[in-house]
């Protein structure tokens, strides 16, 4: 690889760019000491994200039509709050709380890292997230984006390979003249068998004990300890 191939940077949200649990537990913590909720916020959490992958999957697979993950995340909180027995929210409330995602703390590193790529690199997103919940985000956060793709323009979810070529064909450029970071190896893995260059950093995105994604899985292009490492080893 060569800085002056690399054209584009593509960038997974979640996690890679945003600190969304941080965010999420300071806001549930919040709201349950205002209901009296004596429910654990890890553990809320943990129940709220866990269907998201088994049900795009369903998705991809065809066997569950197109599904946003606004609405994935909505009825999931539902379900979460019935089986937890958390009562006093009325619907309105459900779905503010349930936009929280779009509310993410930023790690410290992304912005400066991600102000420096730009002066040289188209950057763009690859999220699973919804059009209007990847805007949002952004607004929120600062993210200075020249473009946002998200799974719902293409009505499929990472690591489906429409998701990848989509992007590529949209943005006009070759697969070698692009970049795919990340902090989870499949995203990686998915991009690199299009023939994308690919960027790893790990995080501790669900847990400050988490071991999965930790290392990378590959051979990937870049392995860097954030993205403040990243730009140093692309930006002239």
């Amino acid at each position: 690889m060569t800085r002056n191939t690399i054209k584009v940077l593509v960038f997974d949200v979640f996690g890679t760019v945003v600190d969304w649990r941080s965010a999420l537990l300071a806001e549930y913590r919040t709201l349950a000491l205002d209901k009296g909720w004596s429910v654990d916020g890890q553990d809320f959490l943990e129940r709220w994200e866990s269907v998201r992958r088994a049900a795009m999957n369903r998705v991809n697979d065809g066997s569950a039509p197109w599904t946003n993950l606004s609405q994935i995340y909505r009825r999931r909180l539902d379900e979460v709050l019935d089986e937890l027995r958390l009562d006093g929210m009325v619907a309105r409330q459900r779905d503010h709380f349930n936009q929280v995602w779009c509310r993410p703390n930023v790690w410290p590193d992304s912005l400066p890292a991600l102000h420096r790529l730009k002066q040289q690199f188209v950057l763009a997103t690859l999220t699973n997230n919804d059009f209007a919940w990847a805007v949002a985000m952004a607004k929120h956060a600062g993210l200075p984006w020249d473009c946002v793709f998200t799974a719902e323009i293409f009505k499929r979810y990472k690591p489906a390979p429409e998701t990848y070529l989509g992007v590529l064909q949209l943005l006009g450029v070759a697969p070698h003249e692009a970049m795919m970071v990340a902090c989870h190896n499949y995203d990686l893995a998915a991009a690199a068998s299009h023939g994308m260059h690919t960027a790893f950093i790990p995080r501790k995105e669900f847990s400050a004990d988490q071991s999965k994604d930790q290392a990378p899985e590959g051979e990937w292009t870049i392995v860097a300890r954030d993205l403040g490492e990243v730009a140093d080893r692309l930006v002239a």
